[in-house]
């Protein structure tokens, strides 16, 4: 492009040609910088404008002023259960003492009555009773030799804890902190008014260091398993002390493997899933994933939804790509659920995709990397790159087309991070990574997560192998 003056040109012939060649450097050089300056304006105001229906942020993040989709209007229907929907009643549990209440007289002419109802109504009350611990004392006696006159000091039998603490009370304090979010205070306390235990904050420590040990070989054990399943993953920041480690969650149909590191790299998803691995992983775009071949790979189609509605808030040149882009999302979704619910085949929703939809949204995608927006037609590029990994829940059998799993699993340890405000050494971030899987994946199996706790206290104390979280269908 030719520079033309910013003066009339019969005054600009009036300037000498050294101070010409001078103002023309300086009013370029003034022009770049207010380029500089309003493409910097407009990266801001759409950080500005980003929340957590366009972007990655979390909702908590959102401002107070955000305006979400209008509320659905009231069905007519009142509060409640519905007429038709499945009856759910309180189990009854095997009582503990059985009253008998028998009528005297009839209400009606208050006749004697005598006999026995086959099947009386059943009304249970269910209560606390007062809790005591259990309190085991070993007296260790320490005799003198009568030979030689040295004093024996007899050893705690085998299995006993050199602590004051036994396997349960010690899962039970582990329990709290890792599945209830408790501070080593808050455990204290609860303990005494609860359970009538005294323990103190730093004994609350050195349970979970020896909980967190006692798991190790569990988690091992985990993280062998997942190499051989379809995973979820996702990661998040942590805080230890004062560096800032990551968190990465990785997730199956009947495990859960959290894995507290110090970087975000590539590296992680390798160690995590191993040299060969030959499942589907489904995750977010996050260049640490692409060590993996398109066709491992499937990309979360809910992180990809907003992101076409971020070029749609955008506005500009990508906005009509955005709709398009989000309309086509929003179909996906609803064939998925179709499939998911069991009214369709996932032969028919194969169909649906390659027939029309997949040629659509590529077409879309090719449209959008073309356009004058930036922004847009970079995010659309980038998207066609791997857009393999956007069909592969299609044609994979127990693959999902978002990683929500590993974004569910997640937050619960977030909201741990934001009230603890993370941990202070390495051996706290191995507690939380330990705890954290093996409470997930008890839930994830119906198991009794104390109870299992307990288990492997017990076991480090026997020092026996510790009980699998490992499936008899997996093993």
């Amino acid at each position: 492009m030719t520079w033309e003056p910013p003066i009339p040109a019969e005054l600009w012939a009036q300037i000498p040609p050294a101070a010409q060649a001078a103002l023309q450097a300086l009013l370029q050089q003034y022009e770049q910088r207010l380029q500089d300056l309003q493409q910097q304006v407009e990266d801001l105001q759409q950080r500005l404008n980003q929340n957590s229906t366009n972007s990655s942020r979390p909702p908590s993040t959102d401002p107070p002023g955000l305006k979400r989709s209008p509320p659905r209007p009231r069905s007519g229907r009142r509060p409640g259960g519905q007429p038709g929907h499945a009856l759910r009643r309180r189990p009854w549990l095997p009582p503990t003492q059985t009253i008998p209440c028998k009528p005297l007289t009839c209400r009606r002419c208050r006749h004697a009555l005598q006999g026995q109802d086959p099947e009386p109504l059943r009304h249970q009350v269910i209560d606390l009773p007062e809790i005591r611990p259990v309190v085991t004392e070993y007296q260790l006696h320490r005799l003198a030799c009568p030979g030689c006159g040295t004093t024996t000091c007899a050893p705690l039998p085998g299995g006993v804890p050199s602590g004051g603490q036994g396997p349960r009370l010690q899962a039970t304090a582990a329990l709290l902190a890792g599945a209830y979010r408790l501070s080593k205070r808050q455990v204290e306390c609860l303990l005494a008014d609860l359970l009538n235990v005294p323990l103190c904050a730093g004994q609350v420590c050195a349970l979970e260091q020896q909980t967190s040990a006692a798991l190790a070989p569990v988690v091992a054990e985990l993280k062998q398993e997942l190499r051989r399943c379809d995973v979820n993953m996702d990661e998040t920041g942590w805080r230890e002390g004062p560096g800032r480690p990551w968190l990465w969650v990785a997730v199956t149909t009947y495990l859960t493997v959290y894995h507290l590191v110090a970087s975000r790299g590539a590296g992680v998803v390798a160690d995590l899933l191993g040299a060969g691995y030959e499942r589907v992983l489904t995750s977010d775009r996050f260049k640490a994933y692409h060590g993996l071949p398109l066709g491992q790979r499937q990309a979360c189609w809910a992180h990809l939804r907003r992101d076409f509605q971020a070029m749609i808030d955008r506005g500009g040149a990508g906005a009509r790509q955005g709709e398009d882009l989000l309309l086509h999302a929003d179909i996906l979704f609803d064939l998925w659920y179709k499939v998911r619910d069991g009214t369709r085949t996932r032969q028919w929703l194969r169909r649906q995709v390659e027939q029309w939809l997949r040629p659509e949204v590529r077409l879309l995608l090719q449209q959008g990397a073309a356009v004058g927006c930036a922004k847009t037609a970079g995010t659309c590029a980038e998207i066609l790159k791997v857009e393999e990994t956007l069909w592969t829940f299609v044609r994979v059998e127990g693959v999902e087309p978002t990683n929500n799993a590993a974004e569910r699993a997640l937050r619960h340890a977030v909201l741990w991070r934001t009230t603890s405000r993370g941990t202070r050494s390495a051996g706290g971030s191995q507690f939380v990574a330990h705890i954290l899987s093996v409470v997930e994946t008890c839930r994830q199996q119906g198991r009794n997560v104390l109870e299992y706790l307990t288990a492997c206290c017990q076991a480090a104390l026997d020092q026996t192998p510790a009980p699998s979280l490992l499936p008899q269908a997996a093993s």
